[in-house]
């Protein structure tokens, strides 16, 4: 048995040699020392504080595997490759390994090599997990994104009800339950939810002493994005609604000399965002223009500034997002960017995306009759879904459609997959039943044998631009050839650049009529009373910005943050601070408009550089260029 003086010298010299970090941060000594006494924990940290560090240096400390539960494969995958990256044996399950694979992850784990393994919640009902689990020694269980639990949470998850049966079976294993946007009621229902036992809770205040909030309306966007970066050589993100806003200020802020910028959504290629994520995070001034595809799990601690270019859905999403910067605890910016017309639309789309329960159901239907599926039935098959053939059935607009059917991808219902990936080709017969197809089949399969390794034995993922290479043949021509030998049953092919989907609950049209139903209604709501408070967030011209937000989370009579662009305003209004000199020596190098002044001068308030250029003015220091530059006279 380890004394207590040992375990605290191991502890820092794992926190040394794998993170390279001297000491702990905040409260992560006293969760990690909870998680190593075996208690039940539960942690509320801001987003940026370092909670992962919460279970993964414990479970190197601790005999056996930890099981860490989270809802983003792309978050898993995220995790186990920076953990690699560092030395450190960890692996992740996921619908897309081939049960050779997955064999291969659960032998290390019962040999005792791999010290952390990500599941999402899903797989603590499969049926080969549960058996290869009983074999393996568990350290503990950390929950990741625990507020998923909750149906008041913001990404409710109804697979994280699987943890509690799952705890059941194994009652000494203690867990380790994490998020970083909670209100008291959420985190109530986490502690029960999970069967937490007395548990230790670490809840650290929602407040970033280092992040300065500006809200500002503002009809031209673009040039105010241009404004902000032409004066700042520092990393950021700057979130946008689309893809196409993505791309669109990406090329004009290119155009306009700005060479340190790229987009990144869901639409690009796993190696397109695996390049773009790796120059970003390598970068001291990258800045990615974003789709909220970004962001989760990254662990870049130099991020200056954070842009909304329009709201976000909620004040969740928004403090997520802003928490990404100033990791490191320096001065940052977050900036979000508004106008009342955007709003107004914002609410009609809101609306127009949200189907009636005939509409709801017309969709689901659609799925079911398309693809043959009977009543009680559960095909095993992937399905390539055409977005075009379910607007033209239903008559009904694509956001609604998408709508419905991101909610069954939530619920499990299905697995609906959008993004471009690698595709995948499966032999659905032996070799040697291969030469008595027609001649023309039996060579094009003979080609893809000898081209693609392992697909008579299992489901294979491959590009057809690597193959269309190999043999010299269009890309066109080679997914056409695919098509066709599927359609006569001689392999599996999905398209990988296609939308498909995967039904994973048997079809049930009573629990789709009255539970499902219930449910989606219940999130719809939930959705537009978050929107609502948002709203209120960015057009109160009142309160504190830091302070509402900390409200929100359910910390009351706190203090004003002094440095947000309401408590900026505030503070001028009263004591009309004198800039004059300031504003001469920033004009002394060149003209400039009362915007690129106020980012010069720490995003001062306008209002107060206006009143200090009217002084100078009329001083005749200070002349005007044009109806928006300012001189020295």
């Amino acid at each position: 048995m380890i004394s207590q003086q040992d375990l605290q010298e191991l502890k820092f010299k794992t926190l040394k040699h794998f993170w390279g970090y001297d000491n702990f941060r905040d409260s992560q000594e006293a969760i990690i020392d909870a998680v190593i006494n075996e208690k039940d924990t539960l942690v509320l940290l801001p987003t940026g504080a370092g909670k992962s560090l919460c279970y993964q240096l414990p479970a190197l400390l601790k005999e056996g595997t930890c099981l860490i539960i989270s809802p983003l494969l792309a978050l898993m995958k995220d995790q186990v490759n920076h953990l690699k990256s560092r030395g450190i044996e960890a692996e992740y399950l996921s619908s897309e390994l081939d049960e050779y694979d997955a064999e291969g992850i659960y032998d290390r784990c019962k040999d005792g090599l791999t010290k952390m393994l990500y599941i999402s919640p899903e797989r603590l009902t499969n049926k080969q997990f549960l058996q290869n689990i009983e074999e393996i020694q568990m350290s503990f269980i950390a929950v990741d994104e625990a507020h998923c639990i909750s149906e008041w949470g913001q990404d409710f998850r109804p697979s994280y009800q699987n943890i509690k049966d799952f705890r059941l079976n194994h009652p000494k294993i203690p867990c380790l339950a994490l998020t970083a946007t909670a209100t008291s009621k959420v985190l109530e229902e986490i502690k029960i939810k999970l069967e937490l036992k007395d548990p230790q809770v670490f809840q650290k205040s929602f407040r970033r002493e280092n992040i300065r909030i500006f809200t500002e309306e503002i009809s031209d966007k673009f040039q105010r994005v241009f404004d902000i970066l032409k004066f700042t050589n520092e990393s950021g993100i700057i979130y946008v609604r689309t893809r196409k806003e993505a791309e669109q200020l990406s090329e004009y802020l290119r155009k306009n000399k700005l060479n340190n910028v790229d987009f990144f959504h869901a639409g690009l290629t796993t190696k397109e965002k695996n390049t773009r994520q790796n120059i970003w995070n390598n970068s001291d001034n990258n800045v990615l223009i974003s789709t909220n595809a970004f962001g989760m799990g990254i662990d870049k601690d130099n991020v200056r500034f954070v842009i909304h270019y329009s709201p976000a859905p909620s004040i969740e999403n928004y403090y997520q997002e802003i928490g990404r910067s100033g990791r490191d605890g320096k001065e940052s910016f977050a900036f979000l960017l508004w106008n009342k017309q955007e709003i107004l639309n914002f609410d009609q789309i809101l609306k127009n995306q949200i189907p009636n329960k005939s509409e709801f159901l017309k969709i689901i239907n659609y799925l079911y009759s398309i693809f043959q599926v009977a009543e009680f039935e559960l095909p095993e098959k992937v399905f390539q879904l055409n977005s075009v053939g379910i607007q033209n059935f239903t008559k009904l607009s694509n956001a609604k459609i998408k709508n419905v059917l991101n909610f069954l991808h939530n619920q499990e219902i299905i697995y609906f997959n959008e993004n471009k990936s690698l595709s995948s080709l499966q032999l659905l017969m032996q070799a040697d039943e291969i030469d008595q197809l027609p001649q023309k089949d039996a060579y094009f399969i003979e080609l893809m044998l000898r081209t693609i390794s392992g697909i008579t034995t299992h489901k294979v993922m491959f590009s057809e631009q690597q193959v269309s290479s190999k043999i010299g043949v269009d890309i066109h021509l080679i997914k056409e050839r695919l098509k066709e030998l599927q359609q006569k049953g001689y392999v599996e092919y999905i398209d990988g650049a296609l939308s498909s989907i995967k039904f994973l609950k048997p079809r049930d049209e009573r629990v789709i009529n009255s539970a499902y139903w219930k449910l989606f209604e219940h999130i719809q709501k939930s959705k537009i009373q978050k929107w609502e408070e948002m709203k209120f967030y960015i057009e109160d011209h009142q309160y504190c910005k830091m302070k509402l937000i900390l409200a929100y989370f359910g910390e009351k009579n706190s203090k004003n943050c002094g440095q947000c662009s309401v408590c900026e305003k505030n503070k001028h209004s009263i004591f009309g601070k004198n800039i004059s000199d300031q504003i001469t020596n920033i004009l002394g190098k060149k003209p400039s408009t009362i915007e690129e002044l106020s980012i010069q001068l720490s995003y001062h308030s306008k209002e107060n550089i206006l009143e200090n250029l009217i002084f100078l003015l009329d001083s005749g220091k200070v002349k005007m260029l044009n109806f928006r530059t300012y001189a020295l006279a």
